[in-house]
């Protein structure tokens, strides 16, 4: 099932607050940056986070869920109705985020 426009949109109101909130749509689902990095993404109108350790901190009871069939595990975020916890969540998350692996040149 793919995600909605209107989720995505619902998610990046709430997160309004932070400076650099960036998206990509990757087949029916999206990715969210932040300040570059890959912070998480909506999956099925689900909003996942990576799983590290201030996700883990701030949401102690998080369920772990795939996104997509064969992808790593990440945190389901339970508490999207406040803007106040979830630029909370993303600006603790930053300093672990990995950093974005520099684009390949295309061929040709």
């Amino acid at each position: 099932m793919a995600s909605s426009k209107e989720y995505l949109d619902f998610i990046l109101e709430q997160l309004s607050g932070l400076e650099d909130i960036s998206w990509r749509g990757m087949m029916g689902e999206f990715i969210i940056y932040y300040r570059g990095r890959i912070a998480g993404g909506i999956y099925d109108d689900r909003l996942l986070v990576k799983p590290v350790n201030a996700a883990r901190e701030l949401m102690p009871g998080a369920e772990e869920e795939l996104p997509y069939e064969g992808a790593k595990p990440m945190l389901l975020v339970d508490n999207v109705d406040s803007r106040e916890f979830l630029t909370g969540l993303f600006t603790k998350m930053y300093p672990e985020l990995p950093e974005s692996r520099p684009k390949k040149p295309k061929k040709g």
